[in-house]
């Protein structure tokens, strides 16, 4: 597992990259919540009242590393991260600002 900080307008986040041979398990959490890639369960998150969002990769076929978490744009967000301003089309760098 790689982990770097990320620095946000207010806060830092934290962005973790777990490889899985052929993919790589990719997501940047805050205090509040998190942005990940295709692989997360948003909705089941949402049972525990925890912001999450999910981001499709702006260029190329999948989500490699943090930077594509950040340029990616959110394809889905749930309840809780809904409720927090976060909508479909952002960034993930904006979608993370707000949480």
């Amino acid at each position: 597992m790689h982990q770097v900080d990320i620095q946000l307008n207010n806060k830092k986040a934290i962005g973790f990259v777990v490889p899985l041979g052929p993919a790589n398990l990719v997501a940047v959490r805050t205090d509040v919540g998190m942005v990940g890639c295709g692989a997360f369960d948003v909705a089941a998150l949402d049972s525990f009242s925890y912001p999450a969002v999910k981001v499709r990769p702006a260029l190329g076929p999948s989500i490699v590393d943090t930077n594509d978490i950040l340029t990616g744009i959110v394809r889905e967000a749930n309840r809780s991260a809904l409720g927090r301003g976060i909508r479909t089309g952002m960034t993930g760098r904006q979608a993370l600002e707000l949480l």
